[in-house]
């Protein structure tokens, strides 16, 4: 009995973590929320209820083109702070905190 709950305590340890999908809310020229802590392997999701469309870009890295009324999303790769912003619109900024 011992060895099998060691067993099962190791294989929990051991399992990689699940990635999960982060929405994030585009409404009358906002990200919501503006700033978000995620992990690699994690999504990233868009919605644009505004009635012109929206980008998602880093600068020297993503660019996600989110049309009116629409999604879209992107796979977080890499650890580390993301500042982002609109391309239509650069008074738009969100952050993403990305774990390992």
């Amino acid at each position: 009995m011992r060895s099998l709950l060691l067993a099962m305590a190791l294989t929990l340890i051991a399992s990689p973590a699940l990635s999960t999908t982060i929405k994030v809310t585009i409404d009358k020229l906002v990200f919501s929320p503006a700033s978000i802590q995620a992990k690699v392997g994690d999504t990233i999701e868009w919605t644009n209820n505004d009635i012109l469309a929206h980008t998602a870009t880093v600068k020297g890295g993503w660019d996600v083109m989110i049309p009116t009324k629409s999604k879209g999303k992107v796979t977080l790769k890499a650890a580390g702070a993301v500042d982002y912003f609109c391309r239509f619109h650069p008074n738009m900024k969100g952050r993403i905190e990305v774990a390992p």
